[in-house]
């Protein structure tokens, strides 16, 4: 991040951290840096970085824990409230909203799908085999769902998108209480016959292998 140079210095740092937030620069879950490198990082003072990160944490997306740091807890104000509402669901329901999301976001990504996206894809698809190999449950949960969220995205529906990203905290802990305390070869769906299908924008295999992840 580069250093803050104008007025409403406060407002301005609120606007630089919420950007790693949202961006999914610091995931959910992770601890953010501490003051001392935000002090560096942005160029302010101490007080300024940490009325931000306290703004921040009353809106939902920090989570300030004394001696131990400050921690995402939302990729946006929109996302913490919909994991308020609906983060006791039932497993079966999640299921149920993703399949309506992200079987027509596969349909639509084969329609509207650029280079650009396609590439976004591939690097997903990578992340999420390197985060299963290395056996990291978290990494691939946190992988899967931004696999599943570059599908969306490339239906270039910024609704559909939108309901995704805010849903991404609920599909998260959906994930990982399915996954359990450990990853399980049996538990493992491969995901390259989706990529397949968007890049050859066969929309039928594309509904139908994202239909199939549903089951």
């Amino acid at each position: 991040m580069d250093p803050v140079r104008r007025q409403a210095l406060g407002d301005q740092v609120i606007a630089r951290l919420r950007e790693q937030i949202t961006s999914g620069a610091w995931p959910v879950g992770s601890r953010i840096p501490t003051e001392t490198d935000l002090v560096e990082q942005l160029g302010v003072a101490r007080n300024t970085v940490r009325e931000a990160i306290r703004a921040l944490a009353h809106t939902g997306l920090l989570d300030i824990r004394h001696g131990s740091g400050s921690y995402v807890l939302a990729t946006s104000e929109l996302a913490g409230v919909m994991r308020d509402r609906f983060g006791t669901a039932r497993t079966e329901d999640i299921r149920d909203v993703r399949g309506a999301l992200e079987v027509r976001a596969a349909r639509l990504a084969c329609q509207r799908r650029t280079d650009d996206d396609l590439e976004r894809l591939d690097h997903a698809l990578r992340q999420r085999q390197e985060a299963w190999a290395a056996g990291d449950r978290d990494a691939f949960v946190n992988a899967d769902v931004a696999f599943h969220l570059a599908v969306v995205t490339a239906s270039r529906n910024t609704v559909l998108a939108g309901l995704h990203a805010d849903l991404g905290e609920v599909i998260r802990d959906s994930l990982l209480d399915h996954f359990g305390d450990a990853l399980r070869s049996e538990q493992f769906q491969d995901h390259d016959t989706l990529v397949d299908a968007i890049r050859d924008r066969d929309a039928d295999r594309a509904a139908r292998e994202a239909a199939s992840y549903m089951d």
